[in-house]
């Protein structure tokens, strides 16, 4: 797995790759809350990742719910099918908010 956490346009977009597992997931969730200490609007770029388990959507999740705490704003962006699948099995496709690009994901937080 590896992580690239970027500012575009006063957002912090964590891109993701590979395997996002329970060996993966701790660093995933960690960069993600470490995020949420420095900005409040966080895009998650999940077009490289060609596996999610429990664990790392439990991560995404968790990232969700310390958006909301903090009146921030939490997206995911470029999800690919692999990650759409499980979201959709676990109807989460219908509570975080999906962008097809990056520059989407910015602007509408923006």
């Amino acid at each position: 797995m590896a992580l690239e956490v970027n500012e575009v346009n006063g957002v912090s977009v964590v891109a993701l790759e590979g395997d996002i597992d329970l060996q993966s997931s701790p660093a995933v969730r960690q960069q993600l809350l470490a995020c949420f200490e420095k900005n409040t609007r966080v895009v998650v770029d999940l077009s490289a990742v060609t596996y999610i388990d429990s664990s790392g959507v439990a991560s995404l999740v968790e990232a969700f719910q310390v958006a909301r705490k903090k009146n921030g704003t939490f997206s995911l962006v470029s999800v690919s099918s692999a990650v759409m699948r499980v979201l959709s099995l676990a109807r989460l496709d219908r509570v975080f908010t999906i962008h097809p690009t990056i520059e989407a994901a910015t602007a509408a937080q923006g």
